[in-house]
């Protein structure tokens, strides 16, 4: 362990003095080497308990001789130990895999929604959304692009940002706002605050700092052009009809919940209403209980883990273990809750079968 040890100790040291990103691959590959150690380990005990089992029951019962495994093959201690090597194999070549392939491979889901109550001007109406950026993650700025110049080729009637544009600061995106100012659709582009924008996750100098980074978050959603909805609805209109939007702060069970979904509902009136809301846990807490009436909610900050299988209509992620409802299209009766999987990563700087996700969903009118 002794490459671990070194390692925590030099993030100790300079993990503040070195860029996010690079803090972010130095510890993974210190947690890496742990992981890797840690499961060859397991195996090394599994054989000492089977060693040490064997030398007691012939200590036990010394006249009856057991069975040279040698003889038919492999020994029972060889193959424990080469199942380790196989075992410790797996992290050791998927997690760097993951890190050199995964962070930027958009990836287009295009689910379908039919709506009964859809204006016939809507018909057709194509959504974009993206969530999650986390832009202190990024380090390619120009793979960074190349997925916005992807969801500009979708050619989207209106685009939504379900929350946590960075992991801690607002100046985070100073790199990055020539990049996410081209982000743009005819009806516009509407944003919500997630989790990790309040800045609960940095040691500040004072509450003041942190509330400072707080509006200059929200200045920076003005400044790309995106209308901020923060605890408030809106009418998207086009031709004679509308339908409404609506948007909360953050609300999710066992994080942040300031989002008041009440004020932001009240007085709301249109046959279709959307929702914004960054935690998927959100819908199943309140929005079904008490909003049944609200027909789609938009949500994201699983990020589906960044890791699992999706193939064939099967998916499976880690996140699974803590959220019922994790990554695509989920439906109760006749309201809808979409999670996206998240444009960035945090954490891991890297994804393995869960890729970076835009989000195309097309509403159609019922039966139209």
């Amino acid at each position: 362990m002794s490459l671990s040890i070194i390692g925590f100790l030099t993030l100790f040291f300079v993990g503040g003095t070195l860029p996010f990103w690079l803090t972010n691959f130095f510890f993974s590959f210190v947690v890496l080497n742990i992981i890797i150690k840690l499961i060859f380990s397991l195996f090394l005990i599994l054989d000492d308990a089977i060693r040490g089992g064997r030398w007691i029951y012939k200590k036990v019962k010394p006249s009856e001789h057991l069975a040279n495994e040698s003889d038919d093959g492999i020994s029972r201690s060889d193959f424990i130990l080469k199942s380790g090597i196989i075992a410790a194999a797996v992290p050791a070549i998927s997690l760097p895999a993951g890190m050199i392939i995964g962070p930027y491979k958009y990836t287009l889901h295009q689910p379908t929604v039919n709506l009964p109550n859809l204006p016939e001007s809507f018909n057709g109406l194509k959504i974009v959304q993206i969530s999650d950026i986390h832009a202190g993650s990024f380090y390619n700025k120009e793979a960074v692009n190349k997925g916005i110049d992807l969801l500009l080729a979708q050619q989207p009637d209106i685009i939504f940002f379900t929350g946590d544009l960075v992991n801690n600061s607002a100046e985070e995106m100073s790199n990055y706002m020539d990049v996410f100012s081209h982000v743009s659709a005819p009806l516009g582009v509407y944003s919500i605050l997630g989790n990790h924008d309040y800045g609960d996750y940095e040691e500040w100098e004072s509450e003041e700092a942190k509330s400072a980074n707080l509006r200059r978050i929200k200045e920076i959603h003005g400044e790309l052009g995106w209308r901020l909805l923060l605890d408030e609805h809106i009418y998207i209109e086009k031709g004679d009809h509308k339908i409404a939007l609506i948007g909360v702060e953050n609300w999710g069970a066992g994080f942040h919940q300031i989002g008041d979904l009440s004020a932001a509902y009240n007085g709301c009136e249109a046959s279709v209403k959307l929702l914004l809301s960054h935690d998927p846990t959100h819908w199943d807490e309140e929005v079904r209980k008490l909003y049944k009436d609200i027909d789609i909610t938009f949500s994201g900050h699983t990020h589906g883990a960044q890791m699992g299988i999706e193939t064939g209509g099967f998916k499976w992620s880690p996140i699974s273990l803590r959220y019922e409802k994790w990554a695509g299209l989920y439906q109760e009766e006749q309201q809808y809750l979409y999670i996206n999987r998240g444009y960035g990563f945090l954490g891991y700087p890297g994804r393995i079968g869960i890729w970076p996700e835009i989000t195309v969903m097309t509403l159609n009118k019922a039966n139209a």
